[in-house]
């Protein structure tokens, strides 16, 4: 919350000012997805605007498109234990599959399917597991994080506001309550 204070301050705007608030809803980690979505949500409601949720996926494959929007494009976000959260896209930008859990192999498949360009924090994985007796993929970018101006356009640009901004999960989470030795309450 100072982050976006002192962004709001540099920017000499107060949020009312805003017209939507725009906030990445997963994949992610469990905990960042509930903190980013928690803190737009409570901006939108003190501000009376609606809040905006898009995938990281989304996100993360946008600012490709611009650059060429006749390729399709894989994007990809490493889930740990040999899986990844991808969304396959179109030329154009449509989605082809949506988000989704999938094997490491699943994903190499899904790329060799047509020429794509894999982009995301899994992208380098992905080619690592791609096949030595295939070409290479055609384009890999290991982008860390979505771009924050990307984010922005994609809100300023959707066109349902209706839809509450809620976390994207796509499995399960990994820490789970201690049900062995637990004590009892007095």
């Amino acid at each position: 919350m100072p982050l976006i204070a002192a962004v709001m301050s540099a920017a000499s705007m107060e949020f009312s000012q805003l017209d939507r608030i725009a906030v990445t809803v997963g994949p992610g980690s469990f905990t960042g997805l509930r903190v980013g979505v928690a803190a737009a949500r409570g901006i939108a409601l003190a501000t009376g605007k609606p809040a905006v949720g898009l995938t990281t996926l989304a996100a993360l494959a946008a600012p490709f498109f611009e650059a060429d929007e006749n390729r399709s494009l894989l994007a990809v976000i490493d889930a740990r234990h040999d899986q990844v959260y991808l969304q396959l896209f179109g030329p154009g930008g449509r989605s082809l599959i949506a988000p989704r859990l999938a094997s490491r192999r699943e994903a190499v498949r899904t790329a060799m399917a047509s020429p794509t360009r894999i982009v995301g924090t899994a992208a380098r994985l992905i080619e690592d597991a791609w096949p030595d007796n295939e070409q290479p993929p055609p384009l890999v970018s290991a982008v860390r994080a979505p771009d924050i101006v990307w984010i922005a356009r994609l809100g300023a640009a959707t066109i349902d506001l209706t839809a509450p901004a809620r976390p994207l999960y796509l499995r399960e989470a990994d820490a789970h309550p201690q049900d062995a030795g637990i004590l009892p309450r007095r």
